[in-house]
């Protein structure tokens, strides 16, 4: 995604602006803007990014917020998302296995609070869920909850008005549902359900008094002008907590002919949810090790201020002792959030 040749002086001034707008005025930037700094030339990325780290602290302070997450039921999804390899059709994907035994479920959720995460997050490879599978989450959510002190959030598609109810009811914490892309790329990457039933569903979590967890998947062959236009379209959502996946290209789906974004690229876009997003709890999540590689540390000084640490739903993650040895590292303490956007 090349950027325009924008001189060092224009730059500064498009940056000191942009700062007088989050920090001073606490207004959030405009699409406008936000396309000015996408186009910023690479070696002015450092200053961008320090903008957002500084954006990040005054507006969420240093707190990290830590999560695992667990596949509780994986492969054999109806959905054609041409990113994922849970989707049954698509060849070489991933097997349909069944829900998770509730022992596996809570030993991996004792697990997750060895690490010092304050959520865990069960996600299923489904279109919604049925009435079984509703039940089974619902009985799950104060087992962990007793077992554990975590917030559980849960990941289960596309839901009804009663379902979203039920599981705000149920105790839910956080719900996760992305909207991936923007609404005007987004028919390009799935068919089988439409973006306005991804927002729907957006809109059901906080109408029913969940917290909203709803992110991107960046790398899809999408223009920089798609990502602004998900900016502003996250802006109107008002989520809790954005997620930012890196596309990792899995075998045997459409998009596996895709290249990994170059960290240089990650990072301007890590600092461009930031500071579009000021408020916003910005996770770390699925492809940032194969995207980033050695600089995964600089995106925690890019804006942001959550992370996935474990294995993601069918790709493995570093090491959890590496992640918590990179928050020591950078003095960056670990701790329940909540946004304020």
């Amino acid at each position: 995604m090349p950027a325009t040749n924008v001189t060092a002086t224009d730059a500064r001034g498009l940056l000191r602006a942009c700062e007088v707008a989050l920090i001073d005025e606490r207004r959030l930037l405009e699409a406008d803007e936000l396309r000015a700094l996408a186009t910023l030339n690479d070696e002015q990325v450092p200053a961008l990014t320090a903008l957002a780290h500084a954006v990040r602290l005054e507006w969420c302070g240093p707190t990290v917020e830590v999560e695992g997450i667990l596949s509780v039921k994986t492969g054999g999804c109806p959905e054609d998302c041409h990113f994922c390899s849970q989707s049954a059709q698509f060849s070489e994907t991933l097997p349909a296995t069944p829900f998770l035994d509730a022992d596996e479920v809570l030993s991996a959720a004792r697990e997750t609070a060895r690490t010092g995460a304050s959520e865990f997050c069960m996600v299923l490879a489904i279109r919604g869920p049925d009435e079984r599978t509703l039940q089974r989450l619902i009985s799950l959510v104060p087992l962990i909850e007793a077992e554990t002190g975590l917030n559980v959030a849960v990941s289960a598609g596309i839901l009804t008005d009663d379902q979203a109810r039920r599981l705000a009811d149920g105790g839910v914490h956080r719900y996760n549902h992305n909207l991936e892309t923007a609404r005007s790329f987004f028919p390009r990457i799935v068919t089988t359900h439409t973006w306005e039933e991804r927002y729907e569903t957006c809109l059901l979590v906080r109408r029913h008094g969940m917290e909203l967890c709803c992110g991107a998947l960046l790398g899809m062959g999408e223009s920089l002008d798609h990502r602004v236009e998900l900016l502003g379209q996250l802006q109107a959502l008002d989520p809790t907590e954005v997620p930012l996946n890196f596309l990792n290209p899995r075998p045997g789906t459409p998009l596996q002919i895709r290249r990994p974004l170059r960290p240089l690229d990650a990072l301007r876009w890590i600092a461009l949810f930031r500071l579009a997003l000021p408020g916003v709890i910005l996770r770390y999540a699925g492809g940032r090790e194969i995207t980033l590689r050695e600089f995964q540390a600089m995106g925690m000084t890019s804006g942001i201020n959550a992370l996935i640490v474990g294995n993601y739903l069918t790709t493995l993650g570093r090491d959890p002792d590496e992640d918590l040895r990179m928050l020591e590292d950078l003095q960056m303490p670990i701790g329940a959030l909540t946004g304020v956007i």
